[in-house]
């Protein structure tokens, strides 16, 4: 699996640096978060996501980011903690990121170039996700209103 996906590095909140090839072999769900949007409940569908599919092969990366309406002020140990005690969440949440404009995640410019939408390529609001495949493929785009008990059938699919 020589996916240009898995060149990239994740820097978690807590300062841990993973390469993104220990996913290799799994179903990954990418999501653009934030702590005060209206969108924030979705975390506590994401954490159930990830309770009944994380044995079969499903990881859920959320990315922390600040460039929606100023909607997630915190400092990286802010939104981790915010995260454990407001919905429960296990899986990994990275340092804060940007996901457009010219200091764009290298991960975010890589998701962007290969799922295009009709609209471009930005990021129109927080909880875009991507979903990529076991080889690292990122094979699906959905839009922020998008709940994730609706990716379901997609995810498992996948799996």
């Amino acid at each position: 699996m020589s996916s240009e996906f898995y060149s990239f590095t994740l820097e978690l909140g807590n300062g841990e640096k993973k390469s993104m090839s220990e996913y290799s072999g799994k179903v990954v769900l990418i999501v653009n978060t934030a702590s005060e949007c209206i969108l924030t409940p979705q975390y506590e569908g994401f954490q159930k996501l990830y309770k009944k599919y994380k044995d079969a092969g499903l990881e859920i990366l959320a990315f922390p980011c600040d460039q929606f309406a100023h909607q997630e002020p915190g400092t990286d140990e802010e939104i981790l903690q915010f995260c454990k005690v407001n919905y429960g969440v296990s899986f990994p949440v990275s340092r804060k990121i940007n996901v457009n404009g010219k200091n764009t995640d290298p991960l975010y410019k890589y998701l962007k170039k290969e799922v295009k939408t009709r609209f471009g390529t930005s990021i129109k609001w927080n909880f875009t996700k991507f979903l990529v495949d076991r080889t690292g493929k990122p094979v699906k785009r959905f839009k922020p209103e998008t709940l994730p008990e609706e990716l379901e059938t997609e995810i498992e699919a996948l799996l």
